[in-house]
Parts: C-alpha cells; sequence; structure tokens
C-alpha cells in the first residue's frame, strides 16, 4: 500500500503545474499492452523502442540480454528511463512466462506468413509484443510460444523495417485504437498512486536528505 502521507509530503515540493502534467500523462497511460525486446545488438535501438513506449503511453518495456549486455543509450532514450517501468531479464524463458503469469498474450513482430495484419489486430487482448534482433528477428522460443504473429504491412521491395521504427508504428497504431475503445485500459488506482510517488522520487533533487527529513519528522 502507498503512504498517502509520504506522497502528500513529497508531492509538496513539486511545482503545481509539474503535479498537473503528471496527472495528465498518468490519464494515458496502460498495462493493457508491454513490450519485450529481445537480444537488440545495437542498444540505441532499445532506447528508441522505450522513448516510443513512453510517447505513447506504455508504462513497461520489458528487456531481455542473454548474449549482448549494454547500457540504456541516455541520449537516444531523451529521459524516458525515469517516466517507463524496466524490467530486465537475463533470458527469455523468464521473460515469456512472467509475462503469462500476468495474462498477457504473447505476440511475435514478424514477416511471417500466417502474421496478423497490423489494422487487423485485435486490440481488447491483453498483449505483450516482441520484438527482436536487428538480423535474426526473434528466438526459435519466442516464435514457438507465441499466441499470434503480427506485421506491418509493406509494398515496397524492402522486406524488413528497423526494430526501433517497426515498434513505433505499431505501438502507435495499437495504442490509438485502444483509446478509441470499450476496453478498461487506463491504470488502477494503485498503479496511479505507485507511479505518482515514484516520478516525485525521480524528479526531486537530493531526494535521500528529504526522505531522512521525512522519517525523522515522523519520529518525533
Amino acid at each position: 500500500m502507498i503512504d498517502l502521507d509520504y506522497l502528500a509530503y513529497l508531492e509538496g515540493f513539486l511545482t503545481e503545474n509539474r503535479k498537473e502534467r503528471f496527472e495528465a500523462v498518468l490519464a494515458n497511460r496502460t498495462n493493457h499492452f508491454t513490450i519485450a525486446v529481445e537480444d537488440v545488438y545495437q542498444f540505441h535501438n532499445t532506447s528508441a523502442v522505450m522513448r516510443s513506449c513512453e510517447v505513447f503511453g506504455i508504462q513497461e518495456i520489458n528487456i531481455v540480454e542473454q548474449r549482448f549486455g549494454k547500457n540504456i543509450d541516455k541520449e537516444i532514450a531523451m529521459g524516458a528511463q525515469k517516466w517507463v517501468d524496466i524490467n530486465k531479464f537475463e533470458n527469455i524463458s523468464n521473460c515469456i512466462q512472467t509475462l503469462k503469469d500476468k495474462g498477457y498474450q504473447i505476440i511475435a513482430t514478424t514477416p511471417h506468413n500466417d502474421s496478423c495484419l497490423l489494422h487487423e489486430f485485435d486490440v481488447t487482448k491483453k498483449s505483450a509484443l516482441f520484438f527482436g534482433t536487428e538480423k535474426e528477428g526473434l528466438s526459435e522460443e519466442v516464435m514457438s510460444q507465441a499466441d499470434g504473429y503480427l506485421k506491418i504491412p509493406m509494398v515496397g521491395f524492402t522486406e524488413s523495417l528497423n526494430i526501433s521504427v517497426s515498434a513505433a508504428i505499431i505501438i502507435q497504431d495499437i495504442t490509438t485504437r485502444l483509446r478509441q475503445s470499450n476496453v478498461n485500459w487506463q491504470l488502477s488506482e494503485e498503479e496511479l498512486l505507485e507511479k505518482r510517488l515514484l516520478w516525485a522520487k525521480n524528479t526531486i533533487k537530493d531526494i535521500r536528505r528529504i526522505e531522512q527529513r521525512y522519517y525523522s519528522e515522523r519520529e518525533k
């Protein structure tokens, strides 16, 4: 449970404009969709996918790094790492099982012939969309465990797009259609409070000193 007194205390250090901005952004956040990125060699692409999640309102991104342990490219992410939840996994099996346990269907993005076209994708189902490496695509494990496949319609000679471009196109499309649907896609009250608390902590400078002051005042 969120300590509402603690939240109110921290938000007292924020401007009214900042608090209103948090509320406006959170009103458009969703966990109905989540994104998973598997072993992307060029990590600036993962950072760009993270930025697309933030811009279009997907709250969580799942990063699987079995082969290429790299850090977030903060210049590409443009601060998105402060506003989205990043779940890291050392192997794809744990990532898939974790997302299934949360009730997500696993959707592999691939130009596979049996793939569903983007405009036909059912946005009412809670879905985890997987994106793979630049050259090899998704692993066989993801492909074999996927509940469905999704592709972007293309009419040119080139058969694939850069992962960050593909993710941006797909995320923008499905989130736009989701908000136009009757699905209860917004964050729960508890999730909203959790994000308000986390974002306040990410915003306040010298947060440790502020926290220490709060707890020391409570002990008096």
